[in-house]
């Protein structure tokens, strides 16, 4: 799998949507490989996505399409200052992502050692589904520089995720993973809460 990573500060949210629904109606159907997307605009008014393709031929074939290169100068209207992150490194929590989430929290940050930190993340993933049933799945997709990631963690809702974030922060198995994560990062992380995230899918 590839993963775009698209974000910027929004202009306009609305017009936004609209240009995401746009392509989701006019562009998707010839987009060869695309898998699906997850988008939506923070409260704080910060915009980001993720779009899945099969593979990264597949992704540069669609961004370099005439028809992709009009919608996103229109789009790009509606941003600030947009960057890309392209990700050929991708490891998926559960399923992956889930259009069925109600909540989606973006966190994105910078590790020492990208091995350690995916291995450990391997480690834990069986305790981690029984700490925080409420994760119906989750993409981390690996930036192609420096160790950074968008880390995307789908949820029914945001009500349900805050309670059992509490919940579970007390235990000790949670807090001996958050102590060696803390170890791999570097710098403290960013968190961006989609509380109407917009989707997309083949």
């Amino acid at each position: 799998m590839f993963v775009q990573v698209i974000q910027g500060k929004a202009k306009d949210a609305a017009g936004l949507r609209k240009q995401w629904e746009r392509w989701d109606q006019e562009l998707k159907p010839s987009a060869k490989g695309f898998l699906g997307s997850t988008a939506g605009v923070t409260r704080e008014g910060e915009f980001i996505a993720l779009a899945r393709f099969e593979n990264e031929d597949a992704a540069r074939a669609n961004s370099g399409s005439s028809e992709q290169s009009a919608w996103w100068e229109e789009t790009s209207q509606y941003l600030v200052d947009p960057l890309f992150h392209d990700c050929t490194l991708v490891d998926l929590m559960k399923d992956g992502g889930s259009d069925d989430a109600g909540f989606v929290q973006v966190i994105q940050g910078k590790v020492t050692d990208v091995s350690k930190a995916r291995a450990l993340d391997e480690t834990m993933s069986d305790q981690m589904n029984e700490m925080r049933p409420d994760v119906i799945g989750g993409i981390v997709a690996w930036h192609p520089q420096n160790g950074r990631f968008t880390n995307a963690v789908y949820f029914a809702s945001e009500a349900e995720a805050r309670a059992k974030e509490k919940e579970s922060s007390s235990s000790p198995e949670f807090e001996e993973f958050m102590s060696e994560w803390q170890a791999l990062s570097d710098g403290e992380p960013k968190f961006l809460d989609i509380v109407e995230p917009w989707y997309s899918h083949k």
